[in-house]
């Protein structure tokens, strides 16, 4: 009896480890920008410690590694990392929406009874609103320092209370938190999925619980120090 060896071909599959690729690029990037979050959060926190205890903060920041490194030089290779992952993140996130659209004929719409949770339908549009956010952010408090209240910008502390004592200012910011905190939602627990830590029931829930807990907690606290500054309980300082 002959034996006629054959050939088993699975077709897309350079596709598919491209795609899992991609996702594992996704989810790396977004751990990055998760710890970095966690701790943005927490010098934001320290508005409520006062005037000289938040430029104190902000100062270290810029001494921090000397004099291995030069004055703010820490800074800059923070923000070099947090560039690359970005530039990563939202390249990959391009390449698989573009994979999904063409792996659709026909559009469709998600049915309201749909088991895929609002977080994730408004992934893209909330990333896309983080994306022009963080633009604007930058440009206010690190780049440009934009003082809206014709107020100096030399001073962290009261650039802050000046920049959330304006109402409009204060608005969009929390609108970017809402963003953020559905981005983390479904983010936290993609990311799970990506990475392999959702192989039972009971890891799957606890990384959805997860993805809700790093929604509130991050969300909200970025958005206490705004909030008691626009109700007047956080005032400038000398």
């Amino acid at each position: 009896m002959t034996i006629v060896p054959t050939t088993t071909l699975v077709r897309g599959a350079r596709s598919t480890h491209t795609t899992i690729a991609l996702k594992m690029l996704m989810a790396v990037t977004g751990v990055i920008f998760l710890g970095y979050v966690l701790l943005h959060m927490y010098g934001n926190l320290k508005a409520f410690a006062g005037h000289d205890a938040y430029n104190d903060y902000a100062e270290h920041l810029r001494t921090l590694g000397e004099p291995m490194l030069p004055y703010a030089g820490f800074l800059w290779v923070l923000r070099a990392v947090l560039i690359v992952a970005l530039v990563l993140h939202v390249w990959a996130a391009w390449k698989l929406a573009l994979r999904a659209r063409r792996a659709r004929s026909v559009r469709y719409r998600v049915k309201r009874n749909s088991s895929s949770s609002p977080a994730s339908r408004l992934m893209r549009w909330g990333g896309l609103a983080l994306l022009l956010f963080v633009v604007w952010h930058l440009l206010n408090f690190t780049v440009g320092k934009v003082n809206v209240t014709g107020g100096p910008t030399n001073d962290p502390y009261n650039l802050l209370v000046d920049s959330f004592a304006t109402w409009w200012l204060t608005v969009i910011y929390l609108l970017a938190m809402v963003a953020l905190g559905m981005h983390l939602w479904h983010g936290v627990w993609s990311a799970a999925q990506t990475l392999g830590v959702t192989n039972n029931a009971r890891a799957r829930r606890n990384a959805k619980i997860g993805g809700m807990v790093a929604a509130v907690l991050i969300a909200g606290g970025f958005a206490l120090v705004p909030l008691f500054i626009l109700a007047g309980v956080i005032t400038k300082g000398a």
